[in-house]
């Protein structure tokens, strides 16, 4: 016994003298690595709520992240936001080159089929009289030129034919004359010269006319039913040909003077999908839509064997003229707040600065940038939220006055728009521990750069104003498909 409580003490001696000599090499080593990076947070705080200040690190109680440290020379450059590179890494920031080159040469937009107006035929009643026969007798039927339509007895025309024929039965010295003025009187009772040819050489009266098809097309409109009466003038038939089509689309205000007249443009049917059709931009229609804050564009197709059909919507890529180089950046860099664009410009490993930049046309996912930087830059195009957020926090004079309110961001899927509002079906909002429902927005004052319409899936970041509304103040759109949530209904 006394000797295995011999071998236990030496045992328990040893334990403690390794225990204090790990404690003594432990200590050197966490210095260097606090040495290392050089600076004492003051704090550590939520970007996302700046206001909220805690004294030591963690997971964010508002937010799945961790809290970012605050250091004591952050703020020492008016507005410089100073962000570890650990710290940009958890937040996800990543940055762009500002660079000098024609904005992307392509435009695309999305329109449906429409008939070409110019070529439309009607099909009258030339004279007083009664429909005995109707041939085509329902509208959309497909009509060839020079098909019967219908046939028509017509009291006026019989009577000017009966007329002729007696006067050239009469063997008188004025008959020339009198020949001329009854053939006259046909013509000014609505036949055709053809029609009068075949009485003059047939020699009998016409009691039914045929009313046949002046194009080849489909019957828009059918008015002609058995036994109507019909009195001069009254359309009987419209027939719109389908040689070529029309085809709308909706273009933003800023990207209509990248598309003007004449401009080519490929088109493709989710109806023929192995079809590529080319057309040319007939007309920039002068109306613009209060609503969507958008122009129409007409475009021409030609449309061999009649393949596509009004209604039908089609895919657009407009090939507008080069641009000249200017700078740019990814359209997700900008911050939109409703009065002004900013972005966040890097100055420096780890340094972020709010810029006011004046944008000009976007295409392909790029912004024209005409004033605010410089080519060469680099500015935040992911997490920017985060970096302003923080910015504004240190008061800088290129954010709006006051403190900035805290943005949200979220998917959603476009289910109505108007001027003002966009009603969006959202998935859940973690910020604001939303479930995903059903509600509306404000839209900024100078409306949403995205052309968006009802059944778009959108990526926005939105913010809370002071009358307790919410404004979006940035979309683009959305990566992937909806997710398959039950959507609530706002209350």
């Amino acid at each position: 016994m006394k000797k295995n409580a011999l071998i236990a003490a030496i045992v328990a001696a040893f334990a403690l003298a390794g225990y204090q000599l790990g404690k003594r090499q432990a200590a050197p080593a966490q210095a260097p690595a606090a040495a290392a990076e050089g600076r004492k947070p003051l704090y550590w705080h939520d970007p996302m709520v700046p206001g909220q200040k805690f004294d030591k690190p963690g997971k964010s109680p508002y937010m799945d992240m961790p809290l970012v440290p605050v250091y004591a020379d952050a703020g020492s450059d008016g507005g410089v936001v100073s962000i570890s590179p650990r710290v940009q890494q958890n937040l996800g920031v990543r940055t762009a080159l500002v660079s000098s080159a024609p904005l992307p040469a392509t435009v695309s937009a999305v329109g449906n089929v429409a008939f070409d107006e110019r070529e439309v035929a009607v099909v009258q009643a030339r004279s007083n009289g009664f429909v005995e026969r109707v041939l085509v007798r329902a509208p959309l039927e497909m009509v060839r030129r020079g098909q019967p339509l219908a046939e028509v007895t017509m009291p006026d025309w019989v009577a000017a034919q009966e007329e002729f024929l007696a006067v050239r039965r009469m063997q008188v010295g004025a008959a020339p004359v009198l020949l001329d003025a009854a053939r006259q009187r046909m013509l000014l009772a609505g036949m055709s010269e053809q029609q009068v040819r075949q009485v003059e050489t047939g020699g009998h009266v016409l009691a039914r006319q045929v009313l046949a098809a002046p194009r080849s097309g489909v019957v828009t409109e059918l008015a002609a039913r058995e036994g109507m009466a019909v009195t001069a003038g009254a359309p009987l038939y419209r027939i719109n040909g389908l040689d070529t089509v029309w085809v709308n689309a909706e273009l933003p205000e800023n990207a209509v003077a990248q598309v003007p007249v004449g401009t080519e443009v490929t088109a493709r049917a989710a109806a023929l999908p192995e079809s590529e059709l080319r057309g040319k931009v007939a007309a920039i229609l002068p109306q613009v839509d209060a609503a969507t804050r958008t122009i129409r564009a007409r475009i021409e197709l030609a449309n061999p064997g009649g393949r596509l059909a009004p209604g039908m919507f089609v895919t657009l890529s407009f090939a507008p003229r080069q641009r000249q180089a200017a700078l740019q950046v990814p359209s997700e860099a900008v911050i939109r707040t409703g009065t002004r664009s900013v972005v966040m410009v890097e100055e420096g490993t780890g340094k972020f600065a709010p810029v006011q930049v004046e944008l000009g046309a976007e295409a392909g996912g790029q912004v024209e940038i005409r004033a605010g930087l410089q080519a060469g830059q680099k500015v935040a195009v992911s997490g920017q939220f985060l970096v302003d957020s923080e910015a504004s926090l240190k008061g800088s004079g290129q954010r709006m006055a006051g403190p900035a309110p805290l943005a949200h961001r979220g998917e959603a899927t476009v289910e109505a728009l108007d001027k003002d509002e966009i009603t969006l079906s959202h998935g859940p909002i973690a910020t604001l521990k939303w479930p995903a429902m059903t509600m509306s927005f404000k839209l900024p004052r100078g409306g949403l750069p995205l052309h968006v319409a009802a059944g778009d899936r959108v990526s926005f970041e939105f913010v809370q104003q002071a009358d307790g509304s919410f404004q979006v103040t940035s979309m683009l759109p959305a990566a992937g498909p909806a997710p398959a949530h039950q959507h609530g209904d706002s209350k």
